[in-house]
Formats: structure tokens, sequence, C-alpha cells
């Protein structure tokens, strides 16, 4: 993927993100996630259902990359199982320090590049890491 269609993608997931609302569905595990050396400030709402996730939404102040990374990522695992998601969230974390990628995160790797820029890490993980959270609290209330 060139580096202009990469900057479209970011720029088109911040500008117009997909699934950025709060739900009316009090089932939502609720987890917010933060970047405290910047604006960032996100809460992740994510259903859960027999292991696999429904639907993800979520909302907040939070730059570009944050933004486009939430976006990106609701869409991507919607409908996928835990470990599916857990899978992914190894394999994106992977691409995000190094660079390297199984090529399975499809419009993620918009982010492969990131791990040249230090600052800009914390903001590419943030949504994924509430994911994670949230998966967290769903395993603690159902075994």
């Amino acid at each position: 993927m060139d580096n202009e269609l990469k900057r479209e993608i970011i720029l088109d997931n911040y500008m117009y993100p997909s699934n950025k609302e709060v739900p009316s569905d009090s089932s939502y595990i609720k987890v917010n996630t933060n970047n405290e050396s910047c604006i960032d400030n996100l809460n992740i709402y994510v259903l859960i259902k027999d292991d696999v996730i429904v639907s993800i939404k979520f909302d907040g102040e939070a730059c570009a990359i944050s933004t486009s990374a939430a976006s990106i990522m609701t869409k991507l695992l919607q409908n996928k199982t835990i470990f599916e998601v857990k899978k992914m969230f190894e394999e994106y974390n992977k691409m995000i320090e190094n660079g390297t990628t199984e090529d399975n995160l499809e419009e993620a790797l918009v982010f492969n590049d990131i791990y040249k820029q230090q600052n800009r890490k914390k903001c590419a993980v943030l949504p994924w890491n509430g994911i994670m959270n949230a998966i967290s609290i769903y395993e603690k209330n159902n075994n």
C-alpha cells in the first residue's frame, strides 16, 4: 500500500469515523482508554455474545491516529471471536512495534510504518488496548 493511499484512509477514518457513537444498549461493556501525554481519551463500547464481538462503538476526543485506529478497529474486529481478536491484537502490536505483519490486518495495515514514529505508537494502540480490557472484563464475568 503506497503512502498516499495510507494517508487517505487514515484521514477518511478520522474525518468520517465508523461506529463513533454511544450505544443506548446497556449490555455493552464500556472501558475508557486515554493517553496522558496528549488529548486522546476514548470510551470503547463492546457487545460480546457467546465469545463473539457482536458490536464495537467508540466515543471521545483523540488525535487523527487514535481516531482512525479506533474506526478501523471497530470495522475489522466486528463478528470475530475473542480468540481471533486476541490473535489480531498480537499481530497488530507486532506491526506497531517493528513493522512486521502477516498481512491479516486488512485496512489496519495503514499503520505499518508507525513503528518509525515512537511518539505515535501509543496513539495507534490506544483503542486496541481498550478492546483487550473489555475482553478481560467479559472473561472475568463469564468464567
